[in-house]
């Protein structure tokens, strides 16, 4: 609208847009897309990794070298995905950050998505079968209404 004040989200595409990425295929398809999206509309890319905590129940006393091992393997992964994220920006021209967050997939998304003030997000469609009945990612991430949602298969 006119005369409007203040920031609105998607008004004339996106100027942030924020991916959720791992080291799954499809995921690295929604990174894929993400860049192409951010090159043409001219916007920043936000590329995040979530890292999942760890529960109390992993934590019985004989878990504790799984533990350290599990976080290094995520620490790995980051590590990859912030190199591919950067030489794919770099290459592409465009500001393209990586962030590594620790917690739930679907809160730091949403946290993520707020604090950037992105416009919308992307994400890979999940293989998972569970999903199907208890709800992916990528619906809940379309049912809180916030941002437009692309979901890449």
């Amino acid at each position: 609208m006119p005369g409007k004040q203040g920031f609105e989200l998607g008004t004339d595409g996106p100027t942030a847009i924020l991916v959720g990425l791992d080291d799954t295929v499809t995921a690295r398809r929604a990174v894929a897309y993400a860049l192409g999206l951010a090159r043409r509309q001219r916007a920043k890319l936000i590329a995040v990794y979530v890292i999942p905590t760890v529960s109390l129940a992993a934590a019985s006393p004989g878990a504790a070298g799984a533990m350290a091992a599990e976080a290094e393997a995520h620490e790995a992964i980051a590590a990859e995905l912030r190199s591919v994220v950067a030489a794919a920006a770099a290459e592409l021209g465009i500001d393209g950050t990586f962030v590594a967050a620790h917690g739930d997939p679907f809160s730091e998304l949403k946290r993520l998505a707020e604090e950037t003030r992105a416009d919308a997000i992307v994400v890979g469609a999940s293989a998972k079968a569970g999903h199907r009945l208890v709800g992916s990612l990528a619906v809940r991430l379309v049912r809180s209404g916030r941002w437009p949602v692309t979901v890449v298969p």
